[in-house]
């Protein structure tokens, strides 16, 4: 499993998601400038471990992004675009299936997340922005999972059973955490944006850990 493969879902994944947000336009320049800043950190060393140059134009385009985002449209098509180059940057080993899945899981997560400190900035902000990229990342929890078993996710030969388990424990618990996330969002007031915002923190940890045990389990590779 290369490392470059998770890392451009990833980053795929967050370039769709501040391409919609920045579409939207319930947010200013900051927003995407930040989401794109940390498609840039994801996306820079997933070339570097060999996304190759489909991974560099990626961040070209995310380049070209940022230098467009006080004209909202023409950012949001090179956000779009960006993304789209990034998960053909990821099926580099084949599964592009997987790496489609992982964009949506990682990418509706990290979105919420990102999205949920500017509502910390102006709560005055409408919540139904938050609610999409959270089902997003409910859906994305649920498909990866289900993806990695139809591509034969299963333990290494050695028998160890840790690494299934954790997967499990992890997956799951990304779902309850977004479904937590949703419901803080149902909740009046500041302070349940907050309580959003930090399970977002957690179901972040915890989906990346997923993603990248589920692909352990469909490579067939030992962590021992």
């Amino acid at each position: 499993m290369e490392p470059s493969a998770v890392l451009s879902a990833w980053s795929a994944g967050v370039a769709a998601g501040t391409a919609l947000v920045t579409r939207w336009g319930i947010v200013g320049p900051g927003f995407t400038w930040m989401g794109l800043g940390v498609v840039l950190l994801l996306a820079v060393p997933a070339a570097l471990a060999g996304g190759g140059v489909v991974g560099w134009v990626g961040c070209g385009l995310t380049v070209a992004a940022l230098a467009a985002s006080r004209v909202r449209l023409l950012a949001a098509g090179f956000a779009a675009a960006a993304a789209i180059t990034l998960v053909l940057a990821g099926t580099g080993e084949g599964y592009p299936v997987l790496v489609v899945t992982g964009a949506i899981a990682l990418g509706g997560i990290t979105s919420e997340m990102l999205l949920g400190h500017w509502y910390l900035v102006d709560p005055r902000l409408p919540r139904s922005a938050l609610r999409t990229l959270c089902l997003v990342g409910i859906a994305g929890s649920v498909i990866d999972p289900a993806a990695a078993l139809l591509h034969g996710a299963l333990p290494p030969a050695s028998g160890e059973v840790i690494v299934p388990i954790g997967w499990a424990v992890l997956a799951i618990t990304s779902v309850l955490l977004m479904a937590a996330v949703w419901a803080a969002l149902g909740e009046r007031g500041y302070p349940a944006v907050m309580a959003a915002t930090g399970l977002s923190y957690l179901a972040v940890l915890t989906g990346i850990g997923a993603v990248v045990l589920a692909r352990v389990l469909v490579f067939g590779e030992s962590l021992g």
